[in-house]
């Protein structure tokens, strides 16, 4: 069966973005080649799961990590309970599967004294793209968004006279978050700057390059890692940590936790959880510090 009628379930009814359907279309390409070379068949519907087996094995013998061997089958999986609800296929082999173990990534985020060094002690200069690369680390920080999405940010998403900035999420869900008054100040400065940037290609687009196109994901991470390597030691240092902390420093600051949820675009609250571990720490710091009998 050809994966053009897959692919447009993704887009089209799942909402899934170009990016996520990018990588299942080549995670199931690659397990097609795999089939062809070993068992001389391209058919992905007609597979059992001891030939999967052999593709999650060959992979590991490879040294993909549990964590990107467990993404590809689950593309896999994804595309066998599509072929289940157009009735080609009524088993699914990965039916009783079970992921690979994965040990959990401790994400650790910037201090406020961190985010404060940078915002507040670092030399921005009056050029376009020092007050550009201030207002990204300003959003990310003050809104929690993600990375792609604001590379996706459009003028219209910003709504100054409101202070709301417009932010399309996962699945084309549409979110509204709060502008601080801070952040409303460094968006108008930029947009003078950006006005008078000689040749615009991207006249939609929020976030341009000095040359006028529309931004990327690899500069932005080169941005936050660039700037934060002058604050911190931390290992990690991207857009990713930025978020976890603007949803740790809002939750050690008792902010509920549904939200944050609804701030970050999460679809369920186990996801927004995952950042709570620092808060606790942070309650028991206080517990600790503050209770008369902590020091008997």
């Amino acid at each position: 069966m050809p994966l053009k009628p897959f692919i447009d379930y993704l887009l089209l009814e799942k909402n899934y973005s170009a990016l996520t359907v990018n990588a299942y279309q080549k995670d199931l390409e690659a397990f097609s080649e795999f089939i062809k070379t070993v068992y001389d068949t391209k058919i992905i519907k007609d597979v059992n799961y001891s030939q999967i087996r052999s593709w999650i094995v060959h992979m590991v013998e490879k040294g993909l990590s549990n964590r990107s061997i467990n993404r590809k089958v689950s593309a896999l999986n994804t595309y066998y309970k599509f072929l289940l609800k157009t009735r080609d296929i009524n088993h699914n082999p990965l039916s009783k599967h079970k992921a690979l173990k994965t040990s959990k990534k401790v994400q650790v985020p910037f201090s406020e004294s961190e985010i404060t060094t940078v915002l507040d002690d670092l030399n921005f200069d009056d050029d376009f793209e020092s007050i550009r690369n201030k207002l990204i680390i300003e959003i990310f920080y003050s809104t929690g968004i993600r990375r792609i999405e604001l590379v996706e940010l459009s003028l219209a998403s910003v709504d100054i006279d409101n202070k709301m900035l417009k932010v399309l999420g996962k699945r084309n869900k549409e979110r509204v978050v709060p502008l601080l008054d801070s952040v409303v100040r460094t968006i108008n400065k930029y947009l003078i700057s950006r006005n008078k940037l000689e040749g615009i290609t991207d006249v939609n687009s929020l976030f341009l390059t000095k040359k006028g196109f529309k931004i990327y994901e690899t500069l932005v991470y080169r941005i936050i890692n660039e700037y934060f390597s002058e604050a911190s030691t931390k290992v990690k240092k991207s857009p990713h940590i930025l978020r976890h902390s603007f949803a740790t420093h809002l939750l050690n600051q008792g902010a509920d936790l549904n939200a944050v949820k609804e701030l970050l675009g999460h679809s369920s609250l186990a996801a927004t959880q995952v950042y709570t571990h620092n808060s606790i720490a942070e309650l028991k710091k206080v517990h600790i510090q503050a209770h008369p009998r902590s020091k008997k």
